[in-house]
């Protein structure tokens, strides 16, 4: 099992440079094809690997699966691809790394395509094992013990059908992988993303900006492939409400997790940490991967300007209190502020219905900053849910003169919390819908949509003028 490697890129998308201190948001045209995109996970309905030192077993009811080049093994996956419609944009075969004794793994192996899709789990040796001999769909090197990673193969699955994929390495310190009877959690994936471009329609109005994005987003499991999906449909700038990746911030999880899946829409995303990306020290992986876009190295709280709005992305992670460095800066920010309408988002939420965290009274200071400054919506992570509050003040109690409209967005696409006892002025929950939340930003007023993944229905918005 090898070091780390990030997962292959997926697709590149073509967006202007952000700079740490301004966002310039360029208005697109009047006119864009509606598009719609699903994405499905299909598990292996059979996967084998063979050893030359042993050329007559069968290996088809192993826990684990194995490549390597001496002795020979070679590993051999089938996937059912059914139900989907419209064009594959994307299909992703995802391996999960065997937690097995010893150090990383050098080579991952080589991904073919195969032209024999019959072959049995329970029937394929050594002996008479099929061939591999069709194009090179990918390569892993560095592989790391229990850690999954990612080849694209978008060039072999292209609808439905049963697809078979032969891998070898030509390495004599091959990798071992989870197979399907290890279990879901860790089983063989192939998430396949279809989309479909309709007629063209007017986008109202065209020069509004979008602000969009969640939180607890990116770990081993799919619900990042979903919302990262939503995102590809939805232009604007994309923020985070922190634990971008799980469990611990580091480095491999950043590319192995949030890279191929967000990270694709990096360029235009303006993230806050949350408290798992500071398990890692100093929160490094946050901050290394993000770079000048996470606000200075250490602090994590910066502010910029699209329309007539001005966003302010704070920390939880460190000091709130009232004469604090964060919250020093943050009144002197507002007070210097120019734009007519505010919005602020941090990972720890001061108000929440959720089951598995409870609000964060350490928050409130920021809150009553942005209160005292006539600050009109404040989004949190946190809590895996959707939850959103009428308008309130530092307090919790119901003010719809001047109170702060929040909304609890942590369904980015980690495993969903449920809720505990319902607080006062809660009016929208679900907590079953991985998603994301678009807020379109009028020159005095916004609209919030919460975006469900495909297959869903849960739906959620509304308007709400600026004070």
């Amino acid at each position: 099992m090898q070091g780390r490697k990030a997962r292959l890129p997926l697709a590149v998308v073509a967006v202007g440079v952000v700079t740490a201190a301004t966002l310039t948001v360029v208005a697109t045209s009047d006119h864009l094809p509606t598009a719609s995109a699903a994405t499905a996970t299909f598990a292996p309905t059979a996967d084998t690997y063979v050893d030359s030192t042993a050329t007559g077993t069968n290996h088809g009811t192993s826990g684990q699966l194995g490549v390597d080049n001496s002795p020979i093994k070679r590993m051999f996956l089938k996937f059912v691809v059914s139900n989907v419609s419209g064009t594959v944009t994307s299909a992703k075969l995802r391996l999960h790394t065997d937690n097995v004794s010893g150090a990383a793994s050098p080579n991952g192996g080589t991904f073919r395509s195969m032209t024999n899709t019959t072959w049995s789990e329970t029937g394929v040796t050594y002996a008479n094992q099929p061939a591999i001999d069709g194009a090179t769909l990918g390569s892993l090197g560095s592989v790391a013990q229990n850690a999954w990673y990612e080849v694209d193969v978008t060039s072999y699955v292209n609808g439905n059908g049963t697809f078979s994929i032969g891998v070898t390495s030509a390495s004599s310190d091959g990798a071992d992988y989870d197979s399907r009877e290890s279990g879901s959690t860790t089983a063989p994936q192939l998430v396949v993303t279809t989309g479909t471009t309709t007629t063209t329609t007017t986008t109202p109005p065209s020069g509004d900006p979008v602000l969009v994005g969640a939180g607890d987003i990116s770990n081993s499991g799919s619900g990042d492939s979903a919302t990262a999906a939503l995102l590809d449909n939805i232009p604007g700038t994309v923020f985070t409400t922190g634990d971008n990746v799980y469990n611990d911030g580091t480095a491999a999880e950043f590319a192995n997790y949030y890279d191929p899946t967000w990270g694709r829409h990096k360029a235009r995303t303006r993230p806050s940490p949350g408290n798992h990306d500071y398990h890692t020290s100093g929160a490094a992986g946050y901050y290394n991967y993000f770079g000048a876009q996470a606000g200075p190295s250490g602090q994590g709280y910066y502010s910029y300007d699209l329309g007539n709005w001005h966003i302010v992305s704070l920390n939880s992670n460190i000091s709130m209190s009232a004469g604090s460095a964060q919250e020093t800066w943050l009144r002197n920010d507002l007070a210097n502020n120019t734009k007519p309408c505010t919005a602020a988002y941090w990972h720890h939420p001061l108000f929440t219905s959720g089951a598995n965290h409870a609000p964060s009274t350490a928050t409130r200071p920021l809150f009553q900053a942005l209160y005292d400054h006539n600050a009109d919506v404040v989004i949190f992570g946190h809590n895996h849910q959707y939850e959103r509050f009428a308008p309130q003040n530092p307090s919790g109690g119901l003010d719809t003169a001047r109170g702060i409209r929040t909304f609890v967005a942590g369904m980015g696409g980690a495993s969903h919390y449920g809720f505990g006892t319902i607080k006062p002025n809660s009016e929208a929950r679900n907590s079953d819908t991985y998603g994301v939340l678009k807020l379109t930003l009028r020159s005095n007023s916004f609209d919030w949509q919460f975006v469900p993944q495909s297959g869903k229905t849960y739906s959620d918005s509304g308007t709400q003028s600026c004070h």
